[in-house]
C-alpha cells in the first residue's frame, strides 16, 4: 500500500465529513435559492448552518464568509475584485500562483504590482512590507497580499505584524491561509486581515469549495473592502458570488474545518512528532541533506528537503511506495522549477533536487519510518556510480 505523504496537495475525505454530506447528494437535493416550499429550506438551513462551523472554526462572523469554488477563486475574487487600473498589489515572491499569476494579469490590466523578496527561510519581514508601502504615493488605491503558511516549505508568515504595518497606511491586508487551515488555530478578529482566502480539501474536506473572508467593521484607519464579483446573475452570496450554491462540498466545508479546529492543538503536535522523526532519519541516513524553510516557525506536517546530486523527478520515480511532490501540485505538470525555493535564494542544484513531504491525520507512525527508509535507499541507490 502506499504511504501518502501529499497531503498540501490535497487531503483524503474524512468519512465523517462524506457522512454530513451524503444527505445532500440524495435527499435533500433542493436549491437553497428555493424559497417558497421546504426542498429550499431544508438546503438553505445547512448552508447557515455551513457557514456558522466556518465562523466558528476560524473566528468572524458568519456573515463575512462568500461561499466559492476553492482558494484559487478566493485569491482571484479578493485582488481582482479589489483593485482596478491605477490601484497598487504588493506581495511577496513566495505566493501561491493564484496569487502571482492573478498579480501578473492585474500588471497587464494597469495595476502597479510590487513583488517583495522574502528571506533565507521564505519569510516576509513587516520591515519590507513598510519600506515598500512608504515608498507609495499617497492616496494610491491599494492591497497587500501575503499568505499565511507557505503551501511548499510550510513556512508561516508573520500575518499579523504584516497586516498591522499595512494598516498604519490605511491599507487592506489579504491572506490565502489555505494551507493554515486545520493546521494551526485561526482567528480571523485576531489575525487583524480584511480578506482571507479558504479551501476544504486542504482539511478533509471535498474538491472544489472554498471561502473568502471579507470583514465588515474595517480596522481603524482602513476603508471597508468590498470586492467586485467576478461571477454575475442571480446574487446569490449577497451579489458577491452569483450561481447555485454547492450543497453537499459547503456541508462539507463547515463540518471539515469545525472537525480540524476541534482537534487541535493535539493533532498538530502528534504530526509535528512524525514530521520531525522523518527529518532525523534522513539526516541521519543523508547528513548532506538540507531542509529547506524555516527551522522552527512552519506547519507541523511539512518537510521540505534538498538531496544535493540527485533530481527530485528520478528520486520520486524511484519511490513509486511513498506518494510525495517536487513542489505545488498546481504546478507540477510543468518542468518549471520551483520559484518559492528560488526567492528563498536557493541555488539551482538544491531547488531540483528538493521534494516536499506533507503528512496528515491519517499518517502512521509506522507509515512515517517505512517512508524514511525508502527515501534513504533510493537516494543512496541513485548516487551509487554505474558499474
Amino acid at each position: 500500500m502506499p504511504i501518502y505523504l501529499d497531503n498540501n496537495a490535497t487531503t483524503p475525505l474524512d468519512e465523517r465529513v462524506l457522512e454530513a454530506m451524503l444527505p445532500y447528494l440524495g435527499e435533500h437535493y433542493g436549491n437553497p435559492s428555493s424559497s417558497t416550499h421546504a426542498f429550499g429550506w431544508t438546503a438553505e438551513a445547512a448552508v447557515d448552518l455551513a457557514r456558522e462551523e466556518l465562523a466558528g472554526a476560524v473566528g468572524g462572523s458568519p456573515k463575512e464568509f462568500t461561499f466559492v469554488s476553492g482558494a484559487t477563486e478566493a485569491d482571484n475574487l479578493a485582488l481582482s475584485g479589489t483593485l482596478r487600473p491605477g490601484g497598487h498589489l504588493v506581495t511577496a515572491g513566495a505566493e501561491h500562483e493564484a496569487v502571482l499569476e492573478t498579480a501578473r494579469y492585474l500588471e497587464s490590466a494597469g495595476v502597479r504590482i510590487t513583488v517583495l523578496p522574502v528571506d533565507g527561510h521564505g519569510v516576509l519581514d513587516p520591515e519590507t512590507l513598510r519600506a515598500a508601502l512608504l515608498e507609495a504615493p499617497d492616496g494610491e488605491p491599494a492591497l497587500v497580499s501575503v499568505m499565511l503558511a507557505n503551501n511548499e516549505t510550510g513556512t508561516l508568515n508573520p500575518v499579523r505584524e504584516l497586516a498591522e504595518t499595512a494598516h498604519e497606511f490605511g491599507v487592506p491586508f489579504h491572506t490565502d491561509a489555505a494551507q493554515a487551515l486545520g493546521k494551526v488555530p485561526l482567528d480571523m478578529e485576531d489575525l487583524g486581515v480584511d480578506l482571507a482566502s479558504l479551501s476544504a480539501h486542504k482539511c478533509y474536506g471535498p474538491k472544489g469549495v472554498g471561502a473568502l473572508y471579507v470583514r465588515r467593521r474595517p480596522c481603524k484607519g482602513v476603508r471597508r473592502v468590498r470586492p467586485e464579483p467576478l461571477l454575475r446573475g442571480g446574487g446569490q452570496e449577497r451579489g458577491l458570488r452569483s450561481g447555485t450554491l454547492n450543497v453537499p462540498g459547503i456541508v462539507g466545508l463547515g463540518r471539515a474545518a469545525a472537525l480540524a479546529a476541534g482537534s487541535l492543538p493535539e493533532e498538530a503536535v502528534r504530526v509535528a512528532a512524525l514530521r520531525d522523526g522523518l527529518q532525523r532519519r534522513l539526516l541521519q541516513a543523508l547528513p548532506d541533506a538540507r531542509v529547506n524553510g524555516h527551522p522552527t516557525g512552519r506547519l507541523s506536517n511539512t518537510l521540505n528537503v534538498s538531496f544535493p546530486g540527485v533530481g527530485a523527478g528520478d528520486l520520486l520515480a524511484a519511490l513509486p511506495e511513498v506518494a510525495a511532490a517536487a513542489g505545488s501540485a498546481c504546478t507540477s505538470a510543468s518542468a518549471e522549477p520551483s520559484h518559492v525555493l528560488r526567492a528563498m535564494g536557493l541555488g539551482e542544484d538544491l531547488v531540483l533536487s528538493s521534494v516536499r513531504f506533507s503528512l496528515g491525520r491519517f499518517t502512521t507512525p509506522e507509515e512515517a519510518e517505512r517512508a524514511a527508509e525508502a527515501v534513504a535507499g533510493a537516494v543512496a541507490g541513485l548516487r551509487a556510480p554505474v558499474a
